[in-house]
């Protein structure tokens, strides 16, 4: 279970640490995508898979579900560590969360947040996208 609160930071390559806690968690590579908010989610590649699997029970009849799969997978990499524990974003997810330099990077259970500093110290209500992100039809599917 991922847990805690971690700042660090990306460098000018887009690698950013991840905190040895969590790498050992991790195992030998994850998955990052981007998240419902204006954060960036990595799973271990185990519950990236269970992840799926659960979506998979969506209806893709639904233009919702549709739009939510597409944004949440289309934009997934996966990742490995290298010698120093770092792993890259890629710049499509670092422009999506709005990363320059610093991050906090948090514990969620599952997952691992990660946010550019400047925007996980805004009020929640500012932090949330609109638009492909959005997870009613998750809601609306109870999962």
């Amino acid at each position: 279970m991922f847990i805690g609160k971690y700042y660090n930071s990306i460098d000018a390559k887009n690698r950013m640490i991840v905190p040895q806690k969590h790498r050992n968690e991790l195992g030998a590579g994850c998955i990052i995508t981007r998240g419902f908010d204006k954060c960036l989610y990595i799973y271990k590649v185990e519950d990236w898979e269970k992840q799926a699997e659960k979506f998979d029970q969506l209806p893709e009849a639904d233009p919702k579900v549709r739009d939510f799969i597409e944004s949440f997978f289309g934009n997934a990499q996966d990742c490995e560590f290298d010698s120093q524990g770092r792993i890259i974003i890629p710049n499509h997810l670092k422009e999506f969360a709005e990363i320059k330099k610093e991050l906090v990077t948090l514990g969620a259970r599952k997952r691992i947040d990660v946010y550019a500093k400047e925007v996980f110290e805004k009020p929640k209500d500012k932090q949330r996208v609109e638009g492909a992100m959005s997870f009613d039809a998750l809601i609306e599917y109870n999962l």
